[in-house]
């Protein structure tokens, strides 16, 4: 039968000749009991220890949220951009429809509101002129007297003379007098709108162009 290895005992407290300790034994027996104190003290450490060990478990784990909550953000963010630019660009396609729908409908009941709102812009300009020529579409005798009457209510004492033209649209003309032209399209007009509007929410984006879709207004 094998005996468990044992270590023998050694004596190693060191004296001189005359019996006095030279070095002392290292060896400390291990205390079996300890005074109610004692084990309060202990049980007062043991204490410490462990919520100090639960704090620094717990900075540790909030510090890899914190990290982990970054990396999310960071890797969201060109998504939460591109959501963030689509909602604008729907949000303006929104816009420019209903305000097409409303000029449209504004310009099929008052067609000449632009070329009033031309000639009171204008009166100074074609005061002057002997002579003012109106490119029109859909012209009438009603429209022509009415054409004519704010002619005169913006000033104007020449000769109106007006030009048939069948290909403008609704609410567009095209004014000449003796050292100047105006013209108005609504069509062009809508258009210019909507490539500005293309144009501004492309620079927010960071696009040097128009975006894809930005003519198809």
């Amino acid at each position: 039968m094998t005996q468990p290895a044992t270590r023998p005992y050694a004596f190693d407290t060191e004296f001189d000749n005359d019996g006095a300790v030279v070095r002392p034994s290292a060896f400390r027996p291990t205390k079996r009991s300890y005074l109610p104190a004692e084990v309060e003290v202990m049980v007062a450490q043991a204490r410490l220890e462990a919520r100090e060990a639960a704090l620094a478990e717990i900075e540790s784990i909030q510090a890899m949220a914190v990290a982990a909550i970054g990396q999310a953000l960071a890797a969201s963010a060109p998504a939460l951009a591109q959501i963030v630019q689509n909602h604008r660009e729907q949000s303006a396609e929104l816009a420019l429809a209903a305000g097409r729908s409303l000029a449209s409908a504004a310009l099929d009941r008052f067609p000449q509101g632009p070329i009033q709102s031309a000639l009171e812009a204008l009166a100074q300009e074609i005061d002057a002129s002997p002579r003012l020529t109106i490119h029109v579409a859909g012209l009438t005798e009603e429209s022509r007297g009415r054409i004519e009457r704010l002619c005169a209510d913006a000033g104007f004492t020449g000769v109106v003379a007006f030009r048939e033209a069948p290909a403008m649209p609704v609410a567009a003309f095209q004014l000449e007098w003796a050292d100047g032209r105006a013209d108005f399209d609504p069509v062009g007009a809508a258009n210019r709108i909507t490539e500005a509007v293309a144009s501004a929410l492309a620079a927010e984006a960071g696009h040097a162009e128009p975006l894809p879709h930005g003519s198809a207004y």
